[in-house]
């Protein structure tokens, strides 16, 4: 994640009458950046002075600085990875034990899928560098030796986390990017739950997407699903009502070429390189978003076969694309998904 800023801003405010006598709504939308993606916001709202838009980017640029960013040294994560070897380990917040504690369940549920120690692995690949062209020269694989060692400095099951203090050996670092949007819908959710001006919201945190609440003329949320081998179109839309977590995660996201292969940023723990369970997409329904992010990673590492009842255990729907451009969903997830 990066430190938040602002390319672009676009407000536009649309009235709704919603009948004689009832209060206005007003439609609020902003596209900007924050946690190193693209933010897209639209609110419907009685308050024709919102601020909403920005009061929620100021919300993302904190959770990203203060707690969840392994690169800034003024976030929670970024200190509990310096403690990395203490023997009296460190004090937790609240909040950031309440994740560790969800990602241990994920971890063991999917059987080390979805694991948050990988952050000597990324950092060795750095596909997400790579990607943006920050990195100079031309890109090349990891020395086996390298990629071993930094595998061996991975592995949620060495850590250790009692009430709230928490253990984390020396020479391994957490990195939370799995997670971090959804966390994000979540914080979202927590304000717009907490603000009775808001009547509905659609926000998209890169690639996953929170519906809350309803629109003014009673339609459903309309929310596309890319089409890995078009990333120009859809496979499909999901259509919604009130409020959802959508959180997909695929090879077409970042990634870079070498010899023909392609090799993104969703690492496998079990191998230390790019998963390679034959799917391209994952899309996963939740009603939070931690857990639509997270099992959008688990479940494509995992594949279909593994990854439908790990979604099913935690009663998310889930819809896999695989690399010939086959559709499998969940039951559940048929009743929203209609295909392009």
């Amino acid at each position: 994640m990066k430190k938040f800023f602002v390319v672009a801003t676009v407000c536009l405010t649309a009235v709704f009458c919603c009948g004689c006598g009832e209060k206005q709504t007003h439609k609020m939308q902003s596209v900007d950046t924050a946690m190193g993606t693209v933010i897209q916001q639209n609110i419907y709202t009685t308050d024709s002075g919102s601020k909403d838009t920005e009061e929620i980017l100021a919300l993302l640029s904190g959770l990203e600085e203060q707690e969840l960013s392994r690169r800034l040294d003024t976030s929670e994560v970024w200190k509990v990875n310096d403690s990395a070897g203490w023997e009296e380990g460190s004090m937790l917040s609240s909040e950031l034990a309440e994740i560790l504690e969800r990602c241990l369940n994920v971890w063991q549920q999917s059987e080390g899928a979805f694991d948050v120690t990988l952050g000597p692995v990324v950092s060795l690949w750095d596909i997400d560098g790579w990607a943006a062209g920050e990195r100079e020269g031309s890109f090349s694989l990891p020395e086996d030796r390298l990629l071993r060692d930094a595998l061996g400095r991975c592995g949620s099951g060495k850590i250790q986390l009692k009430d709230r203090r928490f253990f984390l050996p020396e020479g391994m670092m957490l990195d939370l990017g799995a997670v971090g949007k959804g966390i994000g819908l979540d914080r979202i959710l927590d304000y717009l739950e907490g603000n009775e001006e808001i009547t509905g919201a659609i926000i998209s945190v890169g690639g996953s997407v929170l519906t809350f609440g309803e629109k003014p003329d009673e339609s459903t949320w309309k929310v596309g699903i890319t089409n890995p081998a078009d990333t120009s179109a859809n496979i499909g839309v999901l259509s919604l009502e009130g409020q959802w977590c959508i959180s997909t995660s695929g090879d077409y996201e970042r990634y870079v070429e070498l010899d023909g292969v392609r090799y993104h940023h969703i690492i496998d723990p079990a191998t230390g390189y790019p998963a390679d369970s034959g799917v391209s997409g994952v899309t996963v329904l939740a009603k939070d978003g931690f857990l639509s992010d997270a099992l959008s990673t688990a479940c494509f590492i995992l594949g279909p076969e593994k990854g439908m009842p790990l979604a099913e255990r935690y009663g998310a729907e889930v819809l896999f694309v695989s690399r010939d451009g086959r559709v499998q969903m969940s039951e559940g997830m048929k009743k929203y998904f209609h295909k392009s």
